[in-house]
């Protein structure tokens, strides 16, 4: 009985979808819907099937292998009273799109048949379609058509989806007579909130498509999404939420910023610039405006007008950007960069922590925008003048501690590294005003922080400024952390830049290989193939590839004998750098001689001789720099011997005053001790006095005494009493020693003495090194 229960247990599900699977279920269904097209209850039900066997990836792929997409898309019009099969349908294409490959299912619906199809679903739901799931059913057909527009092989515009769909984007805003549109409204429910972003969205894959730019113009889409960018009005807005309005209205700014630049002639013709411009007139201004921020187009904007100001820039950068003259032209005559720069100052005022993320990247298009403005026009950049150049070095003057912070710090350097040399350099009173302001230091002070990504960008700046003849004196008065140059500095990145391109130089930095003093690894690697006279060389491109050309024309426009505060690694760098151009001259030769022979090409006799000279002289220039080289470091090495015994001669000498000073105090110590002693010391005083007097006194000479009349206290006195205090006391001077303690006057007295016998005791000085001590011991 056991074993008969066990044989009817039931298969698990998880068994059951694994054999569906295995045994290509999905496939044959897929299939069978060819045979069921006039069995709707059973088609119902094999739809159903499939609805649930498309849950699974697996069931996916072989569904896809059968073309289901396409042939469901195709018969999603077929007649149904229940609407079971629409909804179906749908469903199984939404999950064919998210869990099997999406380009196979693009390209399995970019069919003309596919796409009437998806037509005529969704203009019968759009014009028709009242419920809340006929709403939801119609944005998930738009859906799906966006993904298939963008597939540039999609018949959208030949099946007339394209223009129907321009057309139900922007009925709203702008009034027509197609009867399609005619008696429509939204509300402003979730769904139709919804299909108006959708709508937004697929305009801008359409852009993308040149042969939809025809139906962008006829459906007036500028104008449309042009209403959007105004101050809002109150109690105007009836189809909308205020909340909905705005994200609309970003949205709309959004989708201009894409197509705008591809319909110039539209823009200009419904006033684009004006427009932006009164539009950020608004968004700077202190009007009270509270904004929701509670889209993905509103991030950072709740409470302020920064969404709108950011969108607008955007939009404003995108038209500057094309470089169309005409755009550029009329934008500065209405004082456009005035205006810009007024707003980036504002947000300077504004900064808060909170919104600082946002600020830094309208600070940033702001930036942008001048520089395209102002590039190749020196009228511009008068206008942009010293009020551009203080915010300017504002951005300068940034903590370079937040440029790690991940914010926009680097983007916002990098735009104003950009406007320095769009806006400011060709126009004399704006760098001679940067040049005031200490410009040139603040440059300076962002290339020592030694980053890559800026030092190429700085160096290009750098090599135009110097054209200025006032430069020069403000790039050697620059000094960094320990009072580095900025020669000693472009000389240190040239170093760091030789390292990283694997450049070969010994342990004193001279050049190893004369023939090829500049070749980088990567031009060691690469082997010289004939190229078309058009086409640059290794030699040529290396040129432009790292920062070495820009550091020898700096260094050079600052005159190479003249660099301030250069060390001998620094001259013997220097040698390489001041013979750049001729060391590249004599790789492009060789480079050139090389082809030459792979090519088998025998050049005539005089033009050989001139290559093999041209080649030749340019090993001998880097012979002699090498030679230079090997000098400079002998040089060096010498004069560090010289400093050297210099250091040794102080430190002797310093020795043998120690030594000086030792014995003074041990003579000075044997006088005050021993009586013997003093008296000889006396004697040799006394005998040096005499030997220096004349022997005979010179005619009309004036004697001089030696000592002072009327004086009654002398140090033996002094001392005497003190003495005689000792004696008074008590105390047995055969057994004690007995201290006195002098006063700084005494003790002087006494120094100059050194020590006095009496008739009966003897007393002695005593003193320390530092004459600390004080005192006189007596003794019997």
């Amino acid at each position: 009985m056991q074993n008969h229960q066990r044989s009817i247990l039931q298969a698990s599900s998880s068994y059951k979808i694994k054999m569906a699977e295995v045994g290509g279920l999905a496939k044959t269904m897929v299939q069978s819907l060819v045979l069921l097209e006039n069995q709707l209850v059973e088609k119902l039900w094999v739809l159903k099937t499939l609805q649930h066997l498309s849950a699974s990836e697996a069931n996916c792929t072989l569904m896809v292998k059968a073309q289901a997409a396409s042939g469901i898309c195709a018969h999603l019009n077929d007649p149904d009273p229940s609407g079971q099969l629409l909804f179906r349908s749908s469903e199984i294409l939404w999950n064919l799109l998210e869990k099997s490959s999406k380009e196979e299912i693009i390209q399995q619906l970019s069919n003309l048949e596919c796409l009437l199809a998806l037509k005529k679903v969704f203009k019968n739901l759009f014009t028709r379609g009242l419920s809340h799931y006929d709403r939801q059913l119609r944005n998930d057909i738009l859906v799906i058509t966006t993904i298939i527009s963008r597939n540039p092989g999609a018949p959208m515009t030949e099946c007339g989806f394209t223009r129907d769909l321009i057309l139900f984007a922007t009925f709203n805003e702008v009034k027509s007579q197609n009867p399609l549109v005619k008696g429509l409204k939204f509300s402003n429910s979730y769904e139709d909130f919804e299909l108006k972003k959708l709508l937004f969205n697929i305009i801008v894959t359409f852009c993308k498509d040149l042969s939809t730019i025809q139906l962008l113009i006829d459906g007036k889409v500028i104008l449309a999404l042009f209403t959007y960018v105004k101050k809002p009005e109150k109690h105007k807005i009836v189809e909308w939420s205020a909340a909905q309005y705005e994200e609309l209205q970003l949205h709309a700014i959004a989708t201009l910023s894409s197509v705008a630049p591809f319909l110039i002639d539209e823009y200009m013709l419904y006033q684009g610039n004006a427009r932006v411009l009164a539009f950020l007139e608004w968004c700077d201004s202190e009007d009270f405006f509270f904004s929701h921020g509670n889209s993905f187009h509103g991030t950072g904007g709740r409470g302020n007008k920064f969404a709108q100001m950011r969108y607008s820039l955007r939009l404003l950068r995108a038209m500057v950007h094309l470089e169309h003259e005409t755009i550029n032209k009329d934008l500065c005559e209405k004082r456009a960069i005035q205006q810009l720069i007024g707003i980036f100052k504002n947000t300077i005022s504004k900064y808060n922590d909170k919104d600082e993320a946002i600020l830094l990247e309208i600070q940033s298009d702001i930036l942008l925008i001048l520089s395209g403005l102002c590039e190749h026009h020196i009228p511009r950049k008068e206008t942009f003048g010293t009020e551009g150049v203080d915010i300017i070095l504002h951005v300068m003057k940034t903590d370079p501690k937040k440029l790690q912070s991940g914010l926009g710090y680097n983007v916002l350097l990098f735009s104003t590294l950009d406007s320095i040399w769009c806006c400011i350099l060709g126009c004399y009173p704006s760098e001679d005003y940067f040049l005031e302001k200490e410009g040139i230091f603040l440059l300076l002070d962002l290339m020592a922080l030694n980053q890559k990504k800026f030092c190429n960008l700085i160096l290009g700046i750098m090599v135009e400024f110097c054209d200025n003849p006032k430069t020069g004196a403000h790039v050697n008065a620059w000094r960094g952390k320990k009072d580095q140059t900025a020669a000693s500095l472009l000389i240190k990145l040239w170093r760091k830049e030789e390292k990283e391109l694997g450049v070969k130089r010994d342990k004193h930095g001279k050049i190893v290989d004369t023939k090829k003093p500049l070749f980088t690894s990567f031009q060691e690697e690469q082997k010289i193939t004939p190229l078309p006279a058009n086409c640059p060389t290794i030699a040529v491109m290396d040129v432009a590839e790292n920062i070495r050309a820009k550091i020898y024309a700096v260094l050079g426009k600052l005159d190479f004998e003249n660099l301030p505060g250069l060390s001998a690694e620094d001259f013997v760098t220097l040698c390489i750098i001041h013979r750049y151009l001729d060391f590249k001259i004599g790789e492009i030769w060789n480079e050139i001689y090389e082809e030459i022979k792979l090519e088998k090409l025998r050049p005539v006799t005089t033009d050989k001789k001139i290559l093999e000279s041209i080649i030749t002289a340019s090993e001998n220039i880097g012979k002699m720099t090498a030679s230079l080289q090997s000098e400079m470091i002998e040089s060096q090495a010498r004069q560090d011997v010289q400093n050297e015994q210099k250091v040794y001669t102080k430190v002797q000498a310093t020795h043998k005053q120690r030594e000086l000073a030792n014995k003074s105090w041990e003579n000075f110590l044997a006088r005050t001790s021993n009586v013997k002693t003093l008296k000889k010391a006396k004697r040799l005083q006394e005998n040096g006095i005499q030997s220096s007097r004349y022997s005979e006194r010179p005619p009309n000479a004036i004697f001089h005494r030696t000592d002072i009349k009327g004086l009654n206290t002398t140090i033996r006195k002094i001392l005497s009493d003190m003495i005689q205090q000792v004696l008074r006391s008590p105390v047995s001077l055969s057994k004690t020693p007995t201290t006195i303690h002098f006063n700084q006057e005494d003790q002087n007295a006494a120094l100059s003495t050194g020590g006095c016998a009496g008739g009966y005791v003897m007393c002695t000085f005593v003193a320390n090194q530092h004459h600390s001590c004080r005192t006189i011991q007596v003794f019997e």
